[in-house]
């Protein structure tokens, strides 16, 4: 995969719904009553950036490239925490690195945590 051209143009339905739901960490965080700037998932973030460039699986600049590209296009009107996260999940699926039932599944086990608190 070219990751700056094929990454950045190619809309994927799943994600499309996430960054039309307004579940945003500036939104949620309040109802919540948490007032920490940062979503507690942003270390996780980082970490897994950390992890597939030390695997090999995703170079630093070859991601970096294609988040400038995504944030640039698809995501660009999406909030800047969760478009770190759209976009790596964006390249991962166009990797292969994941697959749209495994992040569904995983979607729906954290959403039903976050719910049932």
């Amino acid at each position: 995969m070219n990751a700056k051209s094929d990454a950045a143009t190619e809309r994927i339905a799943l994600l499309e719904a996430l960054r039309n739901d307004q579940k945003t960490w500036n939104v949620l965080a309040p109802r919540y009553g948490v007032t920490n700037p940062n979503p507690p998932w942003k270390t996780s973030l980082i970490a897994m950036c950390d992890c597939l460039a030390a695997s090999g699986a995703l170079p630093v600049l070859e991601r970096r490239q294609a988040e400038d590209e995504l944030s640039n296009s698809i995501y660009s009107n999406v909030p800047a925490p969760e478009r770190q996260l759209l976009a790596l999940v964006h390249i991962m699926l166009k990797r292969g690195l994941v697959t749209e039932s495994e992040l569904v599944s995983r979607i729906s086990a954290v959403r039903a945590r976050l719910e049932s608190a």
